[in-house]
Parts: C-alpha cells; structure tokens; sequence
C-alpha cells in the first residue's frame, strides 16, 4: 500500500495519539479574582499584578494583567512582538506610542495593538497610572 505525505499528514495526529505524544491543554476554568487577592511583583516604584493566564476553549492564549506605573515610568523600551494586546486606562494619563505615532489618554481610554506593530507606553502624569492589558495570542 503506498500512502502519499497528505495521507501521512493526516494521519500523524492519530499515531501521536496512541503512543501517547499528544499536547496536553489545559483551558482556563471560570474564576473570580478579587484585585487584593492578587499576587504583586515590583520593579522599582511600578508594580504588576497577573491575573490569568493560559488558553481559552478554542485554544486562544489568553494572557491579563494590570500595572500601576510610578509618575514619568515605562514597563519597558518601545518593543513589537507577535501577539495583539489592549490596554485599558483606569486611572492617570499615559502616552502610548503606535508606530511613533505618540497619544495621551486618559482613565477609560483603550489602546489596541495589531501584531508586530511597535510600541511603547508611558505615565506622562504626575500620578501613578493604572491599567490592565490583555493580550491575545503567543509570540511562538
């Protein structure tokens, strides 16, 4: 019996299957997360909370966290990665770079990132800055 790479390609799932290979995926379960219940890590006078992070049922990565950003702060150097990430103002003003393209927003504003777009974010205020981000997708 001759099999083409196509019948192989559809058939190497199953084999993996068997042998006991296949990927094992866990989906985020429900949750309800109380924000003084969070975990916080700090680098200097910024802090950062995770809050979840893994797939969602159609196998999404799924990845939310929140930062308070000390006055004149930035998490990290203008960057670009695969994945697309939101960001949702809470609290302060932030300068949020697009592709050099440089925007001031404030509590209720969302920023949006497409992939591999570069980008940069910055407390321009005078206050701590708060937001959450939600990032979509991995960079693998």
């Amino acid at each position: 019996m001759t099999f083409s790479r196509r019948d192989l390609c559809l058939l190497l799932p199953t084999a993996a299957a068997s042998l006991g290979l296949e990927a094992q995926r866990t989906t985020l379960p429900s949750k309800a997360a109380r924000f003084e219940d969070l975990r916080v890590d700090r680098d200097g006078a910024n802090e950062f909370r995770p809050i979840m992070e893994g797939e969602t049922h159609s196998g999404c990565p799924l990845e939310v966290h929140e930062t308070l950003l000390a006055p004149g702060g930035m998490p990290h150097p203008a960057h670009h990665h695969r994945h697309e990430e939101m960001f949702l103002i809470r609290e302060g003003i932030i300068e949020a770079t697009i592709s050099g393209q440089a925007t001031r927003l404030g509590p209720g504003s969302v920023v949006f990132v497409a992939s591999n777009e570069e980008h940069g974010i910055r407390n321009v205020g005078t206050t701590p800055a708060q937001y959450f981000v939600i990032a979509l997708g991995k960079d693998e």
